[in-house]
């Protein structure tokens, strides 16, 4: 799959960013260094049209003027981010922002699907919550996926169980996701007084445990699966309609390090099915499965391998995937706080000069010093 090349200037907190992203493209970089901004500006340059189309359709009105379009798209006070020095390259061509504010983008379908960081917002009392539930200044990537989560529970579940389903997920993820999410919880629709709500039930006629009542990680996870159902149609098709590019924000949220792995096993799923996937994190474990995955690569691994260390059944279906997620490109970009700049270090090398690429970007630091530490303190209690 070719590269589509994103370059940003003096935008909020990035002074300079060059991205490239590949079949899997990975940020990282501490709290508040430009990478959300980055992903969402990614989103604009895809769907443009399909952005101001929705907008519209709820009535948001940005009166052609760039300050307001940037409120209304990032968020109330986010035009900040924009000065007189901000310039932006997409595929390289320079992006003029106020035109696209000014001007009404062609109409199209959405080519690109935003799983947002805030993802445990879009359940209210455990339905998802409609566009127009938000405040205004609320982000527009938040409010969308919402949306598309309540279209999908309306339209397409029909008061079933939303899991486990034999016709959503290959069997193999509805059992790791039964071992290491949901345990002996099904996930279902329940109506309280002709309103209707998810909740999660233990077995066939087992008692409903509302929202409230779930563990952290099940809150923040119920979100992301039925983001994987928006993603994985049960069809013959392969992708969502003209879907072609997929952004995931901390897949780690609330998680446990096995669910964790499940949920990268998905991620993979999405490349087989030709979705060009963009994730940001700050997890090791991320880093860790992209290190691991570049390596057995570039040594021409066999698929088993990989599934060994995601603890993945050995199927005929996963073998698969395994074997089509190491014939992928990968990247990984690093976002330094204190310069304001990105850089590649996909090479994810914990031997490189550069502290960035050797430190996995800032992830692997404070196991460095521990492992430091510890070999210090052994040193000097055998003198």
């Amino acid at each position: 799959m070719k590269s589509k090349t994103l370059k940003i200037s003096n935008l909020g907190q990035i002074n300079e960013a060059e991205l490239a992203f590949g079949d899997l493209t990975v940020l990282v970089g501490p709290q508040a260094t430009g990478k959300s901004i980055a992903v969402q500006l990614l989103k604009l340059m895809v769907d443009a049209g399909q952005v101001q189309t929705e907008m519209q359709r709820y009535g948001i009105d940005w009166d052609h003027r760039l300050p307001d379009f940037l409120d209304a798209y990032f968020g109330e006070g986010m035009h900040s981010i924009w000065s007189s020095s901000s310039s932006v390259e997409w595929e390289g061509k320079s992006v003029d922002l106020t035109q696209w504010a000014n001007v009404k983008r062609r109409n199209k379908e959405e080519n690109l699907f935003f799983i947002p960081a805030q993802r445990v917002l879009a359940l209210k009392d455990g339905w998802p919550r409609p566009f127009s539930d938000y405040n205004p200044g609320d982000p527009f990537a938040v409010r969308e996926f919402s949306e598309k989560l309540r279209v999908l529970v309306e339209k397409e579940f029909s008061g079933e169980g939303l899991f486990p389903q034999a016709n959503r997920l290959k069997k193999e993820f509805r059992d790791m996701l039964e071992r290491d999410v949901f345990a002996r919880f099904r996930l279902r629709v329940d109506k309280v007084h002709s309103q209707k709500r998810l909740v999660l039930g233990e077995g066939e006629h087992g008692g409903n445990l509302p929202y409230m009542v779930w563990s952290a990680g099940q809150r923040e996870f119920v979100p992301l699966l039925l983001g994987f159902y928006w993603l994985m149609p049960p069809a013959k098709v392969s992708r969502r309609g003209k879907v072609e590019w997929v952004v995931l924000e901390e897949l780690e949220m609330g998680l446990h390090p096995r669910a964790i792995s499940v949920v990268l096993m998905m991620v993979f799923e999405l490349m087989r099915r030709g979705y060009r996937v963009v994730l940001s994190t700050h997890s090791s474990q991320v880093l860790d499965a992209m290190w691991t995955l570049k390596h057995l690569r570039e040594n021409n691994a066999k698929p088993e391998i990989l599934l060994d260390v995601f603890d993945t059944p050995k199927t005929e279906g996963m073998k698969k995937l395994a074997r089509s997620v190491m014939t992928k490109n990968q990247k990984t970009y690093y976002f330094d706080r204190a310069t304001g700049t990105t850089r590649e270090i996909s090479d994810l090398d914990p031997f490189a000069e550069e502290t960035g690429e050797a430190g996995w970007g800032g992830l692997s630091e404070f196991s460095a010093r521990a492992n430091d530490a510890v070999a210090e303190a052994v040193s000097n209690s055998n003198r």
